[in-house]
């Protein structure tokens, strides 16, 4: 599926946030690398589970394609610096709900980058009649937890001992979920 771009000024800084295109394949396999390795609070470590741009662009196409998937990029002067996702299941069971996720470069953190993702992809599910979102977060990730209760996601529960970071210890995962139904 596809959005109307949108531009966002915050804090002197205009950025783009729009649907990904195939184009954007090659920076967006980079922009990921690049992500994983400035935080601990994505899945992966730098370089894991990597994606090139052949996949990217597989990916791009079947959520362009699909009604009950979104693929959104935030562009700074024709640079992505951050990127979200919000993918549908294909069982019928689970097909009123989406799971979202998102990535900003840590030198474009505090611009409401994430938040606007996060604002376009909920806008997306409530005009597409999508029930759910979920969403996984790290505990220690304390920004973008208070970001989603203000957005009206509820904690669904919580995995314990689900990560282990590189001072050896294990944390937490919460399972968030936002429901936009009856």
């Amino acid at each position: 599926m596809r959005i109307s771009q949108k531009e966002i000024c915050s804090r002197n800084l205009r950025y783009i946030i729009r649907s990904a295109e195939e184009k954007d394949a090659k920076n967006l396999s980079d922009v990921r690398v690049q992500i994983d390795g400035e935080t601990e609070c994505m899945d992966r470590e730098k370089g894991e589970a990597y994606i090139d741009e052949v996949g990217f662009k597989k990916m791009i196409k079947d959520d362009t394609e699909n009604e009950r998937n979104l693929f959104l990029i935030a562009e700074v002067n024709g640079r992505i610096v951050g990127f979200s996702r919000c993918e549908g299941s294909k069982l019928k069971r689970s097909s009123h709900k989406v799971e979202f996720g998102v990535g900003v470069l840590n030198e474009y953190w505090g611009y409401g980058i994430g938040k606007y993702l996060l604002l376009e992809s909920i806008n997306w599910a409530t005009v597409n009649e999508i029930k759910k979102i979920t969403l996984n977060v790290l505990e220690i990730n304390d920004r973008a937890i208070e970001l989603y209760k203000k957005y009206g996601f509820e904690v669904e529960g919580i995995l314990k001992k689900d990560k282990i970071l590189s001072d050896g210890n294990y944390y937490n995962t919460i399972l968030m979920g936002r429901y936009n139904g009856d």
